[in-house]
């Protein structure tokens, strides 16, 4: 983990090719105590050895399913394996037998993937393992504001330009989404998560590779005033996402950047959802 000093910093973005449906602004003044949070995603690897020490079976095992992007799956293997697919999205497939050990279903392995994000696990799921480590999950205030690597409004954790001098410095899509990716930044998939330079405060994979858990709920409004430590709604129907995916890509999900956000239910999982988690300092 990485000790952050915390203080005051601009949350969220009234960038205007954003995304104001989600909640993206306006930008607010916010100040946070200090906190320690993970280098980079929680990995396959630290995945298994929670897996082993405690026993725990993930939702999408015991609900016998996950979500694959339909590019992860082997053509030959496609009808064999994907049961259903989302109406509106139909590169979301439903695989049987998908879960975090299993990344396309039966058949597919981590074996050489272990420094990889874990995938296919739940909020739930994210928030036993952080129970477990002594963690938490990162509020979405210090999420943001650990991504931003101490710039101040800038689209992305190095500055404004995706691929200054033509460098990718980050795993997204390239390409024409969702049918064509060139894989220009090396990756068809997720990457080991220090594949790419860190950002300021030395954390890897704050943009892209996959969505991050918070700890929050997801809301769309917010006080322009100065809050200290905020945290989302009380309750409500989802949790809220950060950081993008393999599968962003400006021509449809364009929310790799630091202030974008999604939110998903605590019991969805992914090919393309993972998480970090923070300790308060003490």
């Amino acid at each position: 983990m990485i000790a952050l000093p915390g203080g005051r910093f601009l949350m969220g973005t009234d960038y205007a090719h954003g995304f104001p449906e989600d909640g993206e602004g306006p930008v607010r003044p916010v100040v946070l105590s200090p906190f320690s949070i993970d280098i980079a995603p929680v990995t396959n690897a630290e995945f298994a050895r929670f897996v082993q020490a405690s026993g725990y079976v993930t939702e999408a095992e015991r609900f016998g399913w996950s979500f694959v992007f339909w590019g992860d799956i082997p053509k030959d293997r496609y009808r064999d394996l994907v049961s259903d697919t989302v109406a509106q999205v139909p590169w979301w497939c439903q695989v049987y037998g998908a879960k975090w050990n299993s990344p396309e279903g039966p058949g597919s392995k981590i074996d050489e993937r272990l420094d990889r994000p874990v995938v296919h696990v739940s909020w739930n799921d994210a928030a036993a393992y952080a129970l477990w480590s002594g963690k938490q999950l990162p509020t979405e205030a210090e999420w943001e504001y650990a991504a931003r690597g101490g710039l101040e409004q800038k689209l992305f954790p190095w500055g404004d330009e995706l691929t200054p001098q033509g460098k990718h410095l980050c795993n997204i899509w390239q390409g024409k989404f969702p049918q064509e990716n060139t894989c220009e930044d090396g990756y068809a998939g997720t990457c080991p998560v220090e594949a790419f330079p860190p950002n300021g405060y030395g954390l890897y994979s704050m943009t892209g590779n996959v969505w991050e858990w918070t700890a929050d709920w997801f809301g769309r409004q917010h006080r322009k005033t100065e809050t200290t430590n905020p945290r989302g709604p009380m309750v409500g129907s989802g949790k809220v996402m950060k950081g993008g995916s393999f599968l962003c890509h400006a021509s449809y999900c364009n929310r790799y950047r630091v202030a974008a956000r999604s939110e998903n239910t605590p019991d969805s999982s992914s090919s393309n959802i993972g998480f970090r988690c923070v300790c308060q300092a003490q």
